[in-house]
């Protein structure tokens, strides 16, 4: 709303406005915003709002004539996953002819999986966009729907049905900024053999949304017994042919998503960027650098140069080892990184298309033997004894990252790698680590390589990384990127209970808890931080003021959901959004004692609220102050 050179810009609000003098207006246009503050919630203490997704924090800014103004937040859901938009079903699984896959599990009804799993989010303005028809700017949003919990019978559906993305058409109120869902797409993954687990994504600098694909098959297991991985039933789920072959190499990496104009997508797999439990790709501000989570236990810290800025299509893959320095608060460690090797996609590639074999690779032997390294990393979870066989290395490096890293000497301990974030502005990057145990705790059977060696803290840490320019790898040659990160510590630290509370909560409900997505305000100075909590009953986003160390809770998701999609959004046509999400309603909420009636409600309620939690929601924190608010 525009009122005598006055801009007020609220999202999803209309605030009245009463006439002022061109002086007033003068003295208004030059208040602008100095500072924002959270001011956080309560967590939910009645069955209602433990059964729902709600915000009741605030926003309060400061002005530069000091004055302040406190705005409330909300939470607007845009679709749940089990909607139709124009006949499309948000979240169903697809097959290789994009025709919806059956779920034949109960005799005589044959329904569509459905995931109740949105994950990450990417909103973003595509130049020449049509109009939506509402009168509002066009805007598009990527979502993931990561996987399907269970089938109709009850059981559990988790990797054996291809996962799937949708692009939806979003009409944006040019008055209030709000947000509405007017058309539906299913993005077409058939060019790469469908979509493995895609967890958190991130939206680059150019305008492309990176996704991933987590938890990448054992590729040993499955030359071994191809039954004991997903492939198989993956594979044939999604290419409808029982007798099609699957293939472990051709997943575990990131895809890249364009949107067009016409809303037509184009998808490419970075095989160059390494392959393991990709939890999401972050582009540093070079537009070259790229950071990764490694989600599961024992995993690794990666790192990608790309040659060129805005193609990531060939480039360098380095894996860190960290150097302890304390145990404190998290633990602090100086980085170290080894160069694994350079690749362009398409060689990489080559070697999928060729039908290449984990004994290809790799020599093996069942115990210590001279030639051979002893190594302990995900996804065997087990010691290992490997030698890369000859001419071998560029296979390893791109397709066995974290195998061959560890035969290099990269740290492979850390436990629940998940989300990460980039402040530009401090040189700063931030990683989530949901549950600091296992691997990083002292290896007392010195089973493997120990580098990492932190008390346990089951409720995780947010760690702090400081990056620079000028760093050579463990080989002395330079790498080329001004954002390579040298120190690591932890910044935002959960706390364990030694007894259950009365909600059946096993952390400190007023910190975060398993933190997952990351996601940085470069102007609001703040680190938000969404939960996949199996301590808190109810998980939470969290915004953290890096400047002043306060913590805020600001959403709390339905009990038993994860909090997903985090998404901050600085400005889009004058307006700013935290894209949040959450899936699985309800789930496992055997394992909270509470009262049994207080659990039986709030089940209830669930139940009636998200299709007997079979639907998980996609939507946004409004009510945040643009960056161009004026008084």
């Amino acid at each position: 709303m525009k009122k005598k050179g006055m801009i007020v810009s609220i999202l999803s609000m209309a605030l009245l406005v009463p006439a002022i003098s061109p002086v007033q207006a003068v003295a208004a246009k030059e208040a602008k915003v100095q500072s924002v503050e959270f001011i956080g919630m309560d967590a939910p203490a009645a069955a209602g709002d433990m059964a729902k997704v709600y915000s009741t924090a605030k926003v309060e800014v400061t002005y530069t004539d000091k004055t302040k103004k406190t705005f409330p937040l909300s939470y607007k859901m845009l679709m749940k996953s089990t909607e139709k938009i124009g006949g499309i079903q948000a979240g169903a699984a697809l097959d290789v002819t994009g025709k919806p896959i059956m779920d034949n599990s109960v005799p005589g009804s044959q329904v569509p999986f459905v995931s109740d799993s949105p994950d990450s989010n990417s909103l973003m303005k595509i130049e020449g966009a049509a109009p939506t028809g509402k009168g509002g700017n066009p805007l598009s949003l990527i979502t993931h729907y990561e996987y399907i919990t269970n089938d109709q019978s009850g059981q559990s559906a988790y990797g054996l049905v291809p996962a799937s993305m949708s692009l939806s058409m979003i009409d944006q109120n040019k008055t209030n900024g709000e947000l509405s869902v007017t058309g539906l797409k299913k993005v077409d993954f058939s060019s790469v053999d469908g979509l493995w687990i895609p967890c958190n994504g991130s939206l680059t600098p150019w305008n492309t949304h990176l996704s991933s694909e987590e938890y990448e098959p054992d590729a040993r297991d499955y030359e071994a017994d191809p039954t004991k991985t997903y492939v198989a039933p993956f594979t044939k789920n999604y290419f409808q042919d029982a007798n099609k072959k699957g293939n472990p190499y051709a997943y575990g990496f990131i895809p890249e998503i364009t949107v067009h104009s016409d809303n037509s997508t184009s998808v490419v797999k970075h095989y160059s960027m390494g392959r393991f439990s990709h939890e999401l790709g972050r582009v540093a501000p070079d537009k070259k650098t790229v950071f990764f989570g490694d989600d599961g236990s024992n995993t690794m810290l990666f790192m990608y140069v790309a040659d060129k800025a805005e193609d990531l299509s060939s480039g360098t893959l380095y894996a860190g080892k960290w150097i302890q320095t304390s145990e404190k608060n998290g633990g602090t460690a100086n980085l170290q990184w080894i160069q694994l090797g350079h690749a362009a996609d398409q060689e990489v590639k080559q070697y999928i298309d060729k039908g290449i074999k984990f004994s290809d690779i790799f020599e093996t032997a069942d115990k210590e033997t001279a030639g051979f390294t002893k190594i302990k990393t995900y996804p065997s979870g087990k010691v290992e004894w490997l030698k890369v066989k000859p001419g071998m290395e560029k296979a390893a490096a791109f397709l066995e990252s974290r195998r061959y890293g560890a035969i290099l000497g990269a740290t492979s301990e850390f436990n629940k790698m998940e989300g990460v974030a980039v402040n530009a502005k401090d040189n700063k990057l931030y990683i989530a680590m949901s549950y600091v145990e296992k691997g990083m705790e002292k290896d007392e059977k010195g089973e493997a390589q120990d580098d990492i060696q932190l008390p346990k803290l089951k409720s995780g840490v947010t760690y702090e990384l400081d990056m620079k320019a000028g760093q050579k790898d463990k080989s002395g040659n330079v790498i080329h990127s001004q954002y390579v990160p040298s120190v690591m510590k932890g910044l935002v630290v959960g706390q364990d209970l030694k007894t259950p509370d009365e909600k059946g909560n096993t952390a400190d409900v007023n910190k975060v808890a398993n933190p997952d997505n990351l996601s940085f305000s470069e102007d609001m100075r703040t680190l938000f931080i969404g939960e996949d909590s199996g301590m808190h009953t109810n998980n939470f986003v969290w915004a953290y003021n890096v400047d002043t160390g306060k913590l805020s809770r600001i959403l709390s998701v339905p009990a038993g959901a994860e909090a997903t999609g985090l998404q901050a959004v600085d400005n889009l046509n004058g307006f700013r959004y935290i894209m949040s999400n959450f899936q699985h309603p309800g789930d496992e909420l055997d394992n909270f004692k509470m009262p049994a009636d207080l659990k039986a409600e709030v089940v209830k309620q669930i139940n009636e609220n998200f299709d007997s939690k079979r639907a998980g929601a996609i939507g946004y924190i409004s009510g945040l102050p643009s960056a161009s608010v004026t008084k």
